[in-house]
């Protein structure tokens, strides 16, 4: 369930600038509903029809385990929650600095309304001056903090740590499964009694999954490189 998640990254697509809000609409798409919709389907077999050519007790098991350390799925769920995480902090000082502000403003409104009630004459010059700036703090109202500051440190900061856990996810998947399934894994591991040929469910459906997903995260990762650029 990705509801809170997805309710979370609403607010802070509020906060972002425009290729961050790209940054997070491919997050939702391309990668949660992805993950929600048709992986499942793809994964939802992976060790029950992980078939090897011996009937020895425990020897698919440990070769499930060799061939698949961790399942994809799993992997790219974990990916999709760390690569988040910096944002969510990122938002965190966001909505800090937006209630400072506001705090800020309502704190000059009731300044001028204790200097209107203070003002004797109705038409004074310093009276429609001070009516003017009530007027303007009124309209003034944000809804989104400034980026500027502190708060444009703090989102160049979760702008390289988000891309730093990219490429950690992007390297481990590479190494953990290269860029496809073999359907044939051979395995030669205890109980097994000699090497065993073991034979992967729906391959080709996976490696395009595995491309389709490293894909994204490449893409992810050059619209951090231009966000940066941008600001």
């Amino acid at each position: 369930d990705w509801n809170f998640l997805g309710g979370i990254l609403e607010e802070v697509h509020i906060h972002s600038t425009i290729i961050g809000k790209i940054w997070l609409t491919i997050l939702f798409i391309f990668r949660m509903l992805v993950l929600g919709v048709a992986t499942e389907d793809v994964w939802n077999d992976e060790q029950s029809e992980f078939i090897c050519n011996t009937d020895q007790p425990g020897c698919r098991n440990v070769c499930y385990d060799e061939a698949f350390p961790i399942s994809l799925i799993r992997y790219w769920v974990l990916q999709v929650i760390f690569v988040s995480s910096p944002s969510l902090v990122y938002m965190g000082h966001a909505l800090y600095r937006l209630r400072a502000l506001e705090k800020e403003r309502q704190k000059k409104k009731a300044q001028i309304r204790v200097e209107l009630e203070s003002t004797e004459l109705e038409m004074t010059e310093n009276r429609k001056r001070l009516e003017r700036e009530l007027r303007q703090l009124d309209q003034r109202k944000l809804n989104k903090a400034p980026l500027r500051g502190s708060l444009l440190c703090t989102y160049v900061i979760h702008i390289f740590t988000r891309s730093a856990v990219e490429v950690g996810f992007m390297i481990g998947q590479y190494l953990l499964y290269g860029f496809q399934l073999d359907p044939l894994y051979k395995c030669q591991r205890d109980p097994c009694p000699n090497i065993v040929d073991c034979f992967v469910s729906r391959p080709t459906e996976k490696t395009v999954f595995i491309l389709f997903m490293q894909s994204i995260a490449t893409v992810s990762l050059l619209l951090n490189i231009l966000e940066i650029i941008h600001l």
